[in-house]
């Protein structure tokens, strides 16, 4: 407030040498009214700059002030968060190593599993494969069996046809009607 009233009567001076240079012709009484005028502005002026400027100037000191703490506590949030976010993006790729590493240890696992998985399976399937070889081997023998006892027959049947004389026969039916009395 001080600088303020020191600049209104500086500002007064100043205007007071300037309307004194420049007006020498003698008209005093017009001169006089001139600088009441002035005067008058000058200090009408300077009171309400007095008045009006200070409060103004305190209110926006205030309003800048508020602004750089509202600005600092944003400023260290952004930190924080930043901070935070570079804390995370440290623990990311421990992180990622761990579920790599993890993921390796399911796929070995899986591996394995698949792998004794089919191993059963294949054990199943050759085992299944033996029995079937070996019903179709037993199949195989006894019809061939079969087959050899068929043709032993043929061949008996043949040779004895080929020995069977009517006398013979007549013996055979004389010895079994014996048999059956």
């Amino acid at each position: 407030m001080r600088r303020a009233v020191h600049f209104a009567v500086l500002f007064c001076l100043a205007a007071g040498l300037a309307f004194a240079q420049g007006d020498e012709s003698g008209d005093s009484h017009l001169l006089i009214w001139k600088w009441a005028n002035f005067l008058l502005l000058a200090g009408g002026l300077g009171y309400l700059m007095a008045k009006i400027l200070p409060p103004l100037f305190v209110s926006r000191s205030q309003a800048i002030t508020k602004d750089m703490a509202e600005s600092q506590r944003i400023s260290k949030d952004a930190e924080a968060r930043a901070a935070d976010v570079e804390r995370r993006l440290a623990g990311i790729e421990a992180e990622i190593a761990a579920l790599r590493a993890e993921s390796q240890k399911e796929a070995t696992a899986e591996t394995e599993r698949l792998t004794s998985y089919a191993a059963a399976e294949i054990a199943k399937i050759q085992a299944q494969a033996e029995r079937e070889i070996a019903d179709a081997g037993k199949a195989a023998r006894t019809g061939l069996k079969r087959y050899a006892a068929g043709l032993a027959i043929d061949l008996a049947g043949r040779k004895i046809r080929s020995r069977m004389t009517p006398a013979t026969e007549d013996r055979l039916v004389r010895g079994f009607v014996r048999d059956l009395k």
